[in-house]
C-alpha cells in the first residue's frame, strides 16, 4: 500500500511536468535509421542538445509554422520525466529517478539545420522556437517498459513514424547515466530519447497525432 501510495502521489505531482521543469534535454541521432536518412555518421557516445521549457505545447495545441523556414519537420519522440534531483548517477540506479514518460515531438526547421550543420553553428534556431516541443499527457512509469516502447506519429491520420525504444542506440539508463555526469537534472525535467526513422514535413492545416499505443495519445494542429 505504502509503495503505490507513493507512486500514486508522485504522478499527481508530476503530470504536471511542464509547469514544473526547469528544461528540456535532447539526443540526436539515438536511432540508427534515422541517422541514416538524413545522410548523418553513427554517434560514438550521445548527441546532445537542448530546448527551453517556453518550446512547450499541451495536447490540442497548435504547432506554429514560423515565417523564418520552408521546411517544418515532425521528430515524435519518447520523453523521461524525471522524478528527483539527479547528478552523478549510474545506469543501474537511472530509472529509480524516473517518474514517467510522455511521448513527445521534437519540431524542426530542417533546412535550417541542415545551413547550421554546414556552417558549424548550433541548431537553435532550427530547434528551439516557441512550440517546438509538443508532449502528450503524463504516463506514470510503472506503465511502460523503457527498454521495449512503441511510439508512433501520424499526419491527417496517416501513418508517418513507428518505433521502438529497443532500437535505440544508447538505452534510457544510459543517457540518464550519461547527461547527469554533466548536466544535473531536477524533478519535472524531460528527456526526448531521439526520433525514429520516417521524419518528414509538416504543412499549415495539418493534424498530427502522436501515441504510444493502447497508453497514450495526443494531438496537434499546425498553423
Amino acid at each position: 500500500y505504502f509503495i503505490q501510495s507513493n507512486l500514486s502521489e508522485m504522478a499527481s505531482k508530476m503530470k504536471d511536468f511542464v509547469e514544473l521543469g526547469s528544461k528540456i534535454i535532447c539526443v540526436g541521432r539515438n536511432y540508427a535509421k534515422h541517422a541514416k536518412e538524413l545522410g548523418n555518421s553513427l554517434p560514438e557516445t550521445p548527441l546532445i542538445f537542448s530546448k527551453p521549457t517556453t518550446s512547450y505545447v499541451k495536447d490540442g495545441g497548435s504547432i506554429l509554422y514560423p515565417s523564418i523556414t520552408n521546411m517544418l519537420h515532425h521528430e515524435v519522440e519518447l520523453g523521461v520525466i524525471m522524478s528527483k534531483v539527479t547528478s552523478r548517477i549510474t545506469a543501474n540506479a537511472a530509472l529509480d529517478n524516473v517518474a514517467g514518460y510522455a511521448v513527445c515531438i521534437d519540431v524542426t526547421c530542417r533546412d535550417i539545420q541542415e545551413d547550421c550543420k554546414n556552417d558549424g553553428i548550433p541548431w537553435t534556431m532550427a530547434k528551439s522556437l516557441d512550440s517546438f516541443c509538443p508532449v502528450g499527457p503524463f504516463v506514470s512509469s510503472h506503465l511502460i517498459d523503457p527498454s521495449n516502447t512503441e511510439i508512433t506519429l501520424k499526419v491527417n491520420d496517416i501513418l508517418k513514424q513507428q518505433g521502438n525504444s529497443r532500437d535505440m542506440i544508447f538505452s534510457i539508463p544510459y543517457l540518464i547515466e550519461y547527461i547527469s555526469a554533466h548536466i544535473t537534472l531536477l524533478p519535472g525535467d524531460l528527456i526526448l530519447t531521439g526520433t525514429p526513422e520516417g521524419v518528414g514535413p509538416l504543412q499549415v492545416g495539418d493534424k498530427v497525432t502522436v501515441a504510444i499505443p493502447g497508453i497514450s495519445e495526443a494531438s496537434f494542429y499546425v498553423k
